[in-house]
């Protein structure tokens, strides 16, 4: 059984809030969860300390126990300092389509 740290979408339409779960993989995004960990208000401006809740003691838990979590979600630990996050680094994103296709051929 493969756990995941990831967001269940809940909210209004067009007033999206997020709760950050621990959840098997193969469960649906906004279905069945095995523990709340916190939530994510996106509407919140980035500055605001209500954006982002998290119970850090239980992440910490989590990830000893081999949960991984999604890409996200390592966005926020990563800022939190409780994870690192591998920086990525792809040259030919900033080449034109064409040029690239060209390269190739």
């Amino acid at each position: 059984m493969s756990v995941v740290i990831r967001l269940a979408r809940a909210g209004t339409k067009k007033r999206p809030v997020y709760h950050v779960v621990v959840a098997d993989s193969r469960f649906p995004r906004d279905g069945r969860f095995i523990e709340r960990l916190g939530h994510f208000n996106p509407l919140l401006p980035k500055d605001n300390e209500a954006r982002l809740k998290l119970d850090v003691e239980k992440v910490k838990a989590w990830l000893a126990k081999g949960a991984q979590p999604s890409d996200r979600v390592l966005r926020f630990l990563d800022a939190a300092g409780i994870a690192k996050r591998p920086s990525r680094n792809n040259p030919e994103k900033a080449v034109p389509r064409k040029e690239r296709k060209a390269a190739a051929a």
